[in-house]
């Protein structure tokens, strides 16, 4: 790795950076840093949290050192989260030199940015939509921009600043550098990319930015989700952990039930005030709350390096929405680890997101009983341990407390221990260890597999009426209350649908359901050949004479078969003469 040092930044700029700690550089700034110096333009795909910010910052304080009244470097950041702590950053690299930096962002007045803008900046960061604001107000003016630089670019196309980052590209002087940073690149950042930018230098680091990141799942039906949350997070180790959810309801009702469970957390959501938001921030970054529980609008931007778990209540829509939720952890290098529950319907969405990915998730359970006593135990040593340095004035109470009361130490430690126990709602009693059940394989048997294609029904519709087998999957299950692990081999057409069943379902189905509506379309239930007729002895029976026509050679049904007295039949009813 290069050491600051090494980049030839202007000496004041390297004291700053020296001042914060920093030595080396992270693979991004790395990379980006001597080719941003040499003035072109960079498209960075870098997941979030490995150092973006001094990657494009530094080259860029480089460029406007020299300052002067005019706007030099505009940075456009997709939430007021974001451009509120790119600002911090940029102010604090560049606290040696004599430029302003101010931040802009909706949801604040626009009395205190005005004055700021009024006063003469170099360095502005904002969100797009109060960056428009003000260009039209005339507030803000970009004609002397030397730099521009886009963060988290698809997160800002995600929200709908599209259209408001291709004003802001337009208004733009011929002779300008831009830098474009993105975890990942949807088709439309690319287009922008090859209209606006000269000659961009592609930056290869980090492909999907999930490798450093341990990620599991853990199969969960959708009414049992909070109590294996519960489960997890108790028998995580102490950290703070980023729960996702998918609304904003369902993000407050988390938030308040892990409450009352006894486990510290807060919700962050579209319906708060930005007020309240960094009330909520400011929490988080203290240490003061243990989970956040936050949808996906309202996480964008957030950077705590504390953060070790993140946990997806919810399956993402899409792999962009899941790398940059798992990105919340595993900053800056650390380790981090991510679980998705998954409900047993979501399982094939999975396997498609793993694909995609590139990635193997393991399956991981949640701890039992004793799993989790054993845990909050060695939870309560290691913060005693953390306590057992020498301390002159502990030791001279203790004597005391020992003399005055005619106590043991045995007896105080015994006291303490009872007392953390109660505190932290430790059971004292060894919890009782049940038999361990045996899981069923995800992977269904031959056994299995013969039982649900017993019997093949069939359903005299297909592809021809818009059909699809997740169509047919859910009239079965949904309308039949048939379980989907009893539903078999599906074999679909343009006419119609072969469905392997066990014997007793092909019974019900035949009994009350004989007629499915899939897509508003009726269609007829029958028994296909080789099914044999429900309760009647098996494969070798005549075939089942229901709603359907007869079969040709193919042994699948034939709708224009001619009966012995020449009439067209289909379905088993007749269709006239000939």
């Amino acid at each position: 790795m290069t050491a600051f040092n090494e980049f030839g930044l202007d000496d004041k700029i390297s004291a700053a950076v020296e001042s914060l700690g920093f030595e080396t550089a992270t693979p991004i700034q790395d990379i980006s840093i001597p080719v941003l110096l040499e003035g072109k333009d960079v498209i960075g795909r870098a997941r979030t949290g490995s150092g973006k910010t001094a990657a494009f910052g530094l080259p860029m304080l480089e460029k406007v050192k020299g300052g002067g009244p005019n706007v030099r470097a505009l940075v456009l950041a997709p939430t007021r989260e974001l451009a509120i702590q790119v600002g911090e950053a940029v102010k604090s690299f560049s606290k040696n030199l004599k430029i302003r930096t101010t931040t802009i962002y909706g949801g604040a007045p626009y009395g205190p940015q005005l004055k700021a803008l009024r006063k003469g900046v170099t360095v502005v960061v904002g969100t797009p939509g109060r960056v428009i604001d003000h260009m039209k107000k005339g507030t803000l003016d970009l004609s002397s921009l030397d730099m521009l630089v886009l963060d988290e670019a698809d997160e800002m196309l995600r929200m709908g600043f599209i259209e408001a980052i291709e004003e802001v590209l337009e208004a733009l002087p011929a002779d300008r550098q831009i830098a474009l940073f993105s975890a990942t690149m949807p088709k439309a950042i690319e287009r922008i990319a090859k209209k606006f930018l000269v000659d961009p230098v592609i930056l290869p680091v980090e492909d999907d930015g999930v490798e450093h990141i341990d990620q599991c799942y853990l199969r969960v039906p959708q009414k049992k989700k909070l109590a294996a949350l519960t489960r997890v997070l108790m028998g995580t180790a102490r950290g703070t952990t980023m729960v996702f959810a998918r609304t904003r309801l369902g993000c407050a009702e988390v938030a308040t039930e892990l409450g009352k469970r006894g486990i510290t957390a807060d919700a962050i959501h579209g319906d708060l005030n930005q007020a309240a938001r960094e009330r909520v921030i400011a929490r988080l970054k203290n240490k003061d709350v243990r989970v956040l529980v936050a949808t996906d609008v309202a996480a964008r931007g957030i950077d705590i390096r504390h953060i070790t778990h993140v946990i997806n209540l919810d399956l993402p829509g899409d792999t962009e929405s899941y790398v940059h939720r798992i990105g919340r952890t595993g900053r800056a290098g650390a380790k981090g680890a991510a679980i998705t529950f998954v409900t047993p319907g979501e399982r094939r969405r999975l396997n498609t997101m793993q694909k995609t990915l590139k990635i193997r998730m393991t399956e991981v359970f949640p701890p039992k009983n004793q799993q989790l006593l054993q845990l909050q135990r060695d939870d309560i040593w290691g913060d005693l341990q953390r306590f057992m340095e020498p301390n002159k004035h502990i030791k001279q109470w203790l004597e005391k407390l020992t003399e005055a009361e005619d106590s043991s130490v045995e007896d105080v430690a015994l006291a303490a221990l009872a007392m953390l126990s109660d505190q932290r709602a430790i059971p004292v009693e060894e919890v009782e260890v049940k038999p361990e059940k045996k899981r069923k394989s995800s992977l269904p048997s031959e056994d299995h597999r013969n039982l649900v294609n017993e019997v093949e029904i069939f359903l005299a519709i297909g592809r021809r009426a818009g059909v699809q087998v997740g169509d047919i999957v859910g009239a079965i299950t949904n309308d039949a209350g048939v379980p989907g692990s009893k539903i078999g081999r599906i074999s679909m057409f343009d006419h119609k649908t072969f469905v392997g069943v066990p014997r007793d379902v092909a019974d019900h189905l035949l009994s009350e359901h004989s007629v499915l509506v899939i897509r508003g379309k009726s269609a007829n239930v029958a028994i296909a050949r080789g099914g044999g007729k429900p309760n009647s002895g098996g494969r070798g029976s005549k075939p089942f004479k229901g709603n359907r026509g007869g079969r040709g050679d193919s042994g699948r049904p034939n709708p224009r078969r001619k009966s012995k007295h020449g009439h067209k039949r289909y379905g088993g009813k007749n269709r006239g003469r000939k």
